[in-house]
């Protein structure tokens, strides 16, 4: 299958993360943040700089995560679902909904909702901004769309790269960190490889489908039972799966924003 065509799929699941888990590390936030500043709108782009002023969409990516260290607890308790959706196998989000805590695509809705508010102050639209860029990214990591039985692949102990970690890290980071590249090179590596009709037949700014896609990736990536020494098989066979993700993440993070704040 050629992974640069992949058609959304409908009615797959996905799983909650605890809130000390994190969606790609700080490389993969900002390639996908890089990625999108080439895809904006003007009015995009004019609206993002009146907001964050000279900060780009990579620096903005990562702050979310970075505030979970804040004691608050806006950032210990109301903020962390805010980074992931919870939805059985076999069930699709729209037959789940989100808890009452909220998820990331009721996230999503608030802090769109912020943007586009006049009232709302420039610390506030900065906030929802930051977040709506986090957001999309997360929600392109597969294991941020799991099958609810192992906390995002948290609770699947690998050795990968001669050391103890689980799963869900070596998606964050480990795999893109095996690459050795810096968040620009990396960027500018995979902006190349997107061809039009890969920026058209990701363009879509509805989070559904990324979670579907995202759910769809998850059922390949697990090890075989008993398997847990992720060796660079592992690596030679999911980099290019990481690669699109954060291709496409980049690709949509421009759509959602582009649709944000009208073409």
């Amino acid at each position: 299958m050629n992974l640069r065509l992949i058609i959304p799929l409908l009615g797959l699941a996905f799983s909650a993360v605890p809130a000390p888990a994190f969606a790609w590390g700080k490389i993969g936030h900002r390639v996908i943040g890089e990625i999108a500043t080439g895809y904006l709108s003007p009015n995009a782009d004019a609206a993002v700089t009146r907001i964050l002023g000279t900060e780009t969409l990579a620096e903005a990516s990562t702050w979310p995560d970075y505030m979970r260290s804040d004691p608050s607890d806006f950032w210990q308790h109301t903020a962390g679902p805010w980074h992931y959706v919870t939805v059985p196998p076999g069930k699709r989000y729209d037959q789940v909904g989100a808890p009452p805590e909220g998820d990331a695509v009721t996230a999503l809705q608030r802090f769109a909702a912020t943007v586009r508010d006049p009232k709302s102050s420039l610390a506030d639209k900065q906030l929802a901004l930051r977040f709506i860029v986090h957001i999309v990214g997360d929600l392109h990591q597969p294991l941020h769309a799991g099958n609810g039985t192992d906390k995002g692949g948290n609770e699947v102990r690998v050795t990968f790269a001669g050391k103890p970690t689980n799963l869900h890290a070596v998606w964050d980071s480990a795999l893109i960190d095996d690459e050795q590249l810096s968040y620009s090179e990396m960027a500018r590596w995979l902006r190349v490889r997107i061809t039009a009709r890969d920026a058209t037949a990701w363009t879509t700014a509805d989070p559904k489908v990324w979670i579907a896609e995202s759910a769809t990736l998850r059922d390949t990536i697990y090890p075989a039972a008993g398997e847990t020494n992720l060796s660079y098989r592992y690596v030679f066979d999911h980099s290019e799966q990481m690669e699109v993700r954060l291709e496409q993440g980049g690709v949509r993070l421009a759509a959602y924003l582009n649709t944000l704040f009208g073409r």
